[in-house]
């Protein structure tokens, strides 16, 4: 019996084995349940939680050692009845224990509460596992590639014959100065209209703008890269690029950053917005009877209160921007260089990543392992924002709880 077929055999059981366990409570119960420990319902679910732990249990552990290559595909039909006896097994255990003796709301509040606790560990462990994998390879890279002239490199030529050069500068200097433009249009234009939205709007105007806002964060990427391919950058190059000697191509750094601030306007605005809308009335009315402003209430007193949410708001349009790639291909090019020139075609960690592990290459090569060390360059810095970010939000909070 294949597993798909096994887990839907399983699922079948458990609801049946709910509504058993309650006609069988309702049976042992006689004209007054109130003389039970549990309500009906908690005895139904006793049965259907018991009746499908141990099934998914089986089919968890089949799948992984599919996965590992210790059993073939061919053992999935066995695996799938080993599944479904366990689920029968599961189910007159289940229905075994109820009575009027039974304490059901413990029991499913105790399996609840081992489900949490394992959705818990998965999501530590899947974090703990990505940045092993990071690490793992990236061990293996620098076996292979010189340290040194990684982190230090300013050349990115990867020749998958040989004799490559990855230097890491370049691309962290384009993914830098891309989500900096990017940050530079987002970050003021999202809080200047959250503080609008939040202070000034009716609530007319309100109700159109912030939905109006929030359609640009609906809006695919490989959309905006196209608008950056075909609007932005052709009307950069035209009108500025050209005229002041900058440059002749349509990719640039200003192309992408401008299209992927645009793109970030909805995380900063609406995060903003709420997070100022949650400071106290109190505050505002006491800095107005002291003789504030309204003007000076947002900025001495509004916005100080707001800052550890503004900054996690910024946070996440950075982490956000660092991270894109669609838009960068489409709108700043693929060339690995370090300029100033913002009209100048260049490119970031993301999109080399990408760049290196497509086609059909040698994964045990530096060329395609260098990937891994990309990976891990963008992870610690997206750690050193949140550090950062942390320290601004626990300074802050201190001076207003």
């Amino acid at each position: 019996m294949p597993l798909s077929w096994a887990l839907i055999a399983s699922f079948m059981l458990a609801i049946a084995g709910y509504f058993v366990g309650r006609q069988r409570i309702y049976a042992s119960a006689g004209p007054d349940i109130r003389l039970l420990h549990s309500r009906p319902v908690y005895h139904g679910a006793s049965v259907a939680l018991t009746t499908l732990i141990l099934p998914l249990a089986v089919l968890a552990i089949a799948s992984f050692m599919r996965m590992g290559g210790v059993i073939g595909a061919s053992a999935g039909p066995v695996a799938g009845l080993v599944a479904l006896g366990a689920a029968v097994l599961g189910l007159g255990w289940g229905v075994s224990r109820v009575g009027q003796g039974f304490q059901a709301r413990n029991a499913v509040e105790k399996i609840v509460l081992g489900i949490l606790i394992l959705c818990s560990v998965i999501a530590i462990a899947t974090t703990a596992a990505i940045v092993l994998s990071l690490l793992f390879e990236t061990g293996h890279f620098l076996q292979l590639y010189d340290w040194k002239t990684f982190f230090f490199g300013t050349e990115w030529t990867p020749r998958f014959q040989g004799n490559s050069q990855l230097g890491v500068l370049p691309l962290l200097w384009g993914t830098l100065y891309v989500s900096l433009i990017a940050l530079l249009v987002a970050v003021p234009i999202g809080l200047f209209a959250a503080i609008y939205m939040s202070e000034y709007a009716s609530k007319r105007v309100r109700g159109i703008a912030k939905p109006a806002i929030e359609v640009l964060a609906g809006i695919p990427t490989i959309v905006y890269g196209l608008f950056a391919l075909i609007t932005v950058g052709p009307m950069l190059r035209d009108y500025f690029a050209q005229p002041m000697g900058l440059g002749n191509s349509a990719s640039s750094v200003l192309t992408a950053g401008l299209v992927m601030g645009i793109m970030l306007i909805p995380f900063v605005s609406s995060l903003s917005d709420d997070i100022i809308n949650a400071v106290p009335q109190s505050l505002r009315d006491g800095a107005l009877g002291l003789g504030s402003t309204p003007s000076e209430t947002i900025r001495q007193v509004v916005l100080p209160a707001a800052l550890p949410g503004i900054v996690g708001a910024v946070l996440l349009a950075a982490s956000r921007a660092i991270g894109e790639t669609m838009i960068v291909v489409l709108g700043a090019g693929a060339a690995a260089r370090m300029s100033l020139n913002p009209f100048e075609a260049m490119t970031t960690i993301t999109v080399k990543i990408v760049s290196q592990l497509t086609g059909d290459n040698d994964f045990s090569s530096p060329e395609t392992l260098v990937a891994f060390a990309l990976g891990l360059t963008l992870f610690v810095i997206t750690l050193g924002l949140n550090i950062v970010a942390l320290y601004i939000v626990r300074k802050y909070r201190e001076q207003y709880e």
